[in-house]
């Protein structure tokens, strides 16, 4: 492998590694939600009423963080190449 072919995937990575934890971070609160409403279901016998808002909930907030991480990183990105 050249030095250029190593730069290049140096920058490639730099370029992408912001974005790699995102998914993990998505699918995290979203499970991390669910299993907080089931543990309070079984808490407060309310079965299933917590666990499907709470999974909602953390559906809505892990795409609204997804989302607003994605146009924050665009939005660095957009600036550093002007």
């Amino acid at each position: 492998m050249s030095e250029t072919d190593k730069n290049d995937l140096t920058k490639t990575y730099k370029d992408i590694g912001p974005y790699l934890g995102l998914g993990t971070q998505l699918a995290a609160t979203m499970v991390l939600m669910f299993f907080l409403g089931r543990w309070l279901d079984e808490k407060l016998e309310l079965t299933p009423i917590l666990t499907i808002s709470f999974a909602l909930f953390g559906g809505f907030a892990g795409i609204y963080n997804f989302i607003k991480a994605v146009l924050n990183l665009n939005k660095k990105n957009n600036e550093k190449n002007t």
